[in-house]
């Protein structure tokens, strides 16, 4: 997905494009990242606290824009619908770069404080700065007040997000019914909007990821606590950030072609017979 948004001019001059472009990039980062822990953790190899910070705040920065990101693509879906004759005014490829710009230097500002929460802590306290245990966020909550600044933070970010998204459907669930709107194009974004909800949803979840985990531990065996944590890595951390590329890449017209395209490895398509059928050659 992320090649194709980049193989082609329309997607490169269309804000909602770009914007899927840095909502996607987001996640392969977060998705490399957990995968990368997973992987250390199967292996039972421990980290360096100074590499394991490095590595969640990678995943917080990246964590916050996903979110972000999605309200701007609902207010963009939103414009469309309910100013269509203003839709071009407003967003303008200039003023998407600079949205994404703000949101980048919003999740910058948030690791940069959850850093000099970190730098407080003690760590001429510790025996050794090799971690005991595997890395991951609960991991680098080491005192108080990161932990209340995490839960903060996430907390104000997607109930913010939630209420801007719901706002924006509400608004094109009203346009859609006066007499001089685009049926077919509300529809539409009524679903979009609708699924971004979702979206919302299913990575607002991944906070209770780790919580659930400790619970369940507590009560459960270790060999069914590993099964549940690997269905609900699966579940909450994987789908949620491999929901955007089917949405786009199965629902959208332009995007689907070239994808199935490039998923079929640049196949070369020779016309056989006069009635245009064609043959596929791969090439790679």
């Amino acid at each position: 997905m992320l090649f194709t948004l980049r193989s082609k001019t329309v997607f490169r001059e269309t804000s909602r494009y770009i914007l899927l472009y840095n909502l996607l990039f987001a996640d392969t980062v977060l998705l490399v990242q957990s995968q990368l822990l997973y992987i250390l953790a199967a292996c039972r190899i421990t980290l360096t606290y100074p590499v394991c910070g490095v590595l969640i705040m990678l995943a917080n920065l990246t964590y916050v824009i996903s979110p972000l990101t999605l309200v701007v693509m609902s207010l963009e879906r939103y414009v469309a619908v309910c100013y269509p004759l203003r839709h071009a005014a407003i967003i303008t490829i200039r003023n998407t770069g600079m949205a994404i710009i703000v949101i980048w230097a919003f999740s910058s500002l948030n690791v940069l404080i959850q850093v000099l929460l970190l730098l407080n802590f003690s760590f001429e306290d510790l025996q050794s700065l090799q971690m005991k245990n595997f890395c991951g966020k609960e991991s680098m909550l080491l005192n108080l007040m990161s932990d209340l600044y995490e839960k903060a933070c996430n907390g104000l970010v997607f109930i913010s997000a939630s209420v801007a998204v719901t706002c924006s459907y509400v608004g094109v669930m009203v346009a859609a019914r006066s007499a001089s709107a685009d049926k077919a194009s509300a529809q539409k974004a009524r679903k979009t909007l609708l699924l971004h909800l979702v979206q919302l949803g299913l990575s607002l979840s991944s906070t209770i990821h780790n919580p659930l985990l400790i619970a369940m531990s507590k009560v459960l065996d270790r060999i069914i606590v590993v099964r549940i944590q690997n269905v609900l890595y699966v579940c909450i951390i994987i789908f949620p950030r491999c929901l955007s590329s089917l949405i786009y890449g199965i629902r959208d017209q332009t995007i689907r072609p070239i994808l199935m395209n490039n998923l079929c490895c640049h196949s070369l398509c020779v016309s056989a017979t006069p009635a245009k059928a064609k043959i596929c050659i791969i090439t790679s």
